[in-house]
């Protein structure tokens, strides 16, 4: 090997290159967060061949000094911290110093800028091998335009890593559209090769940030979406923005994007949250969508884990992780059958209300109370060891209430003196299997299992956290070979560890025994339950692990005893699952994630049969 030596500014900025520029979007994405930290509201884009020819930024923003221009092309050059205490509450998108020195060292780059006050522009280039800048005076008006081409025409091999011309402008057209999702309030206007691809106006009003929304994810998105506005003013953080509903799911993960504090952000604690807000509504397999801006303390976060920004680091993790999950919890939760109807619906319920005694639902055996949190915990804990339904199926916990309406109401001709419920009233049974209800709009159709399958899990649910986890003592207590970090994590947490049901004792350093577990789970492979659990902990913070658990028996149990297919149901029996389904949490989902019912208007009905055409 040669002797120590260091590096030319050149290639040691070619060097760092490979961490900031990936590709034209990586270029476009530094550019643009420099226009918007400099306060420009109004950024032009301008591209040619993916970005790799041509890639022209315009802004508004507050320019640079004349003096600080050859200075902005420098390594580690930056006017946003300037000693070690500004990392800690970083609240610009930028701040390494590295971008424009390392895209000048692989591209032709040209920067030209004008203050408010200056009386002219000025323009700078790198030229040579020491990349010396050259400044000379330019027409501009207020603003900056950064001018890069010709992209890795310098470093070939990495040029060779570029894909196709239309695959990088998809890249750089992400980047804008996280941008533009990010800043409502600036204007963005893309052009690829002349054509005008993007034209954002400011998005000032909800409205407007709405039709932005459906401009960047899709109309279907805003249409099928849920608005998120909640606030924790105990500790300062709040959550908003958009989550879309169960039904309106991916297959992959190609439409999330989350914010912190303005900067868009991929983190394995939020994506783990958001998944176990979905985890009762969500198909398998499939992936929710969602445009959401978590604000905190800037101190809280720490922005500068990762060369490209894409990552944060939360200082209080576990909190920020219980505060999005329960918000988007709570709102999914709220998702009802046209919740707004239900305080009038309740009205009508009660003022025709009939005991189920008159009109009794085929489902055998029904119990005439709610049981108990503990019966339910013995049914449980019975159904985990038998791995078979019982053999009377858990029914729900109380009767449906009844709404007895009388077949002449529901041919009355007189449609203005009707009253009609979110879903309706029903009119008959379609195969055993559907239920087909008539309501204001139109026709409404039930999938009358999983609709009861849902009623009867949330209720056995709430049944269940009236009395929390209970744990039963093993007769030969387990002993589990643990990493010693994984040891210490559970003997830090061994009150949390005892609220979710287990008892351990740390017998060594790599060794601990397990004495008591949760009853419900006394059949489950209490080891690999552990060690799961554990791994929760250390990652997130905390574990739902054991809940997740007993909602799968929860949600099993639910299934063997909601009422099943070809079961003969009168009206008012079939009008008292539309009514459950209308006060009940997440109805338009069964525990499987599958939807429980739909609705044709009766536009759409009209078009169907080409009537008025």
């Amino acid at each position: 090997m040669s002797r120590i030596h260091l590096l030319s500014p050149r290639l040691a900025n070619q060097i760092a290159a490979g961490e900031v520029v990936e590709r034209p979007a990586s270029v476009v994405k530094e550019l643009l967060e420099n226009s918007l930290d400099a306060g420009a509201t109004s950024l032009e884009l301008d591209v040619e061949q993916g970005g790799v020819k041509l890639i022209r930024i315009r802004d508004d923003g507050d320019g640079i000094e004349k003096d600080d221009l050859a200075l902005a092309l420098s390594r580690h050059a930056t006017s946003k911290i300037l000693e070690l205490e500004d990392l800690e509450a970083v609240c610009s998108l930028g701040f390494r110093g590295e971008a424009l020195a390392s895209i000048s060292s692989v591209s032709r780059l040209t920067l030209t800028s004008r203050q408010k006050d200056a009386a002219n522009a000025w323009q700078v280039t790198t030229e040579g091998r020491d990349m010396q800048a050259e400044v000379s005076p330019a027409a501009h008006p207020k603003g900056t335009t950064l001018e890069v081409r010709d992209l890795f025409f310098n470093t070939p091999a990495r040029r060779k890593f570029l894909r196709t011309e239309n695959t990088e402008f998809k890249h750089l057209e992400e980047v804008v559209k996280r941008l533009a999702l990010s800043r409502f309030d600036v204007a963005f206007q893309l052009r690829h090769n002349g054509r005008v691809i993007h034209q954002l106006r400011p998005a000032r009003s909800q409205p407007e940030r709405e039709r932005r929304v459906a401009s960047v994810c899709g109309p279907q998105f805003i249409q099928q979406s849920l608005s998120v506005d909640v606030v924790a003013e105990s500790s300062g953080i709040s959550l908003r923005g958009w989550i879309g509903l169960p039904t309106f799911s991916r297959s992959q993960a190609d439409l999330q994007y989350f914010f912190v504090n303005g900067r868009m952000i991929r983190d394995k604690v939020v994506t783990h949250a958001v998944r176990q807000a979905y985890a009762d509504v969500l198909y398998h397999g499939r992936h929710p969508a969602y445009v959401l801006y978590l604000e905190l303390d800037p101190a809280l976060v720490d922005v500068n884990v990762h060369p490209t920004k894409h990552e944060v680091r939360f200082r209080e993790s576990r909190l920020v992780h219980d505060f999005i999950y329960r918000s988007i919890h709570r709102v999914i939760g709220d998702v009802r059958p046209d919740a707004e109807s239900v305080p009038a619906l309740q009205q009508v319920i009660q003022a025709e209300e009939v005991s189920y005694q008159q009109h009794s639902m085929p489902l055998a055996n029904r119990p005439a109370a709610s049981p108990s949190a503990s019966q339910v915990q013995e049914q449980m804990s019975a159904y985990g060891q038998l791995h078979q339904p019982a053999a009377e199926p858990v029914q729900p916990p109380q009767a449906f209430n009844m709404l007895n309406k009388p077949a002449t109401v529901l041919g009355h001709s007189d449609e203005s003196e009707r009253e009609y419920p979110p879903l309706g009233f029903a009119v008959a049974q379609l195969h055993g299997i559907y239920i087909l209800a008539e309501n204001r709009d139109g026709m409404v159709l039930v999938d009358m299992h999983a609709a009861h399958e849902r009623i009867v899990y949330e209720r056995l649910k709430a049944a269940y956290e009236t009395e929390g986890v209970r744990s039963q003592p093993l007769l030969v207590p387990v002993s589990v070979a643990l990493s010693q970090r994984e040891a210490d994590v559970a003997q830090a947490h061994d009150k949390a560890l005892q609220q979710l049901g287990f008892e351990l004792q740390r017998l060594g350093e790599e060794t601990m025994v397990i004495r008591q577990v949760p009853v419900t789970l006394a059949r489950a492979d209490v080891e690999q339950l552990l060690r799961d659990v554990l791994s929760d902990v250390i990652t997130y913070g905390h574990s739902r692990r054991i809940q997740e658990h007993i909602n799968e028996l929860l949600a099993t149990m639910a299934c063997h005893g909601a009422v099943r297919a070809n079961r003969q149901l009168t009206l008012p029996e079939m009008n008292a699952l539309l009514r459950d389904m209308e006060v009940t949490e997440r109805s338009g989902q069964c525990n499987h994630g599958r939807p429980t019912w739909t609705q044709l208007t009766l536009g759409e009905l009209d078009k169907l049969f080409m009537r008025g055409q």
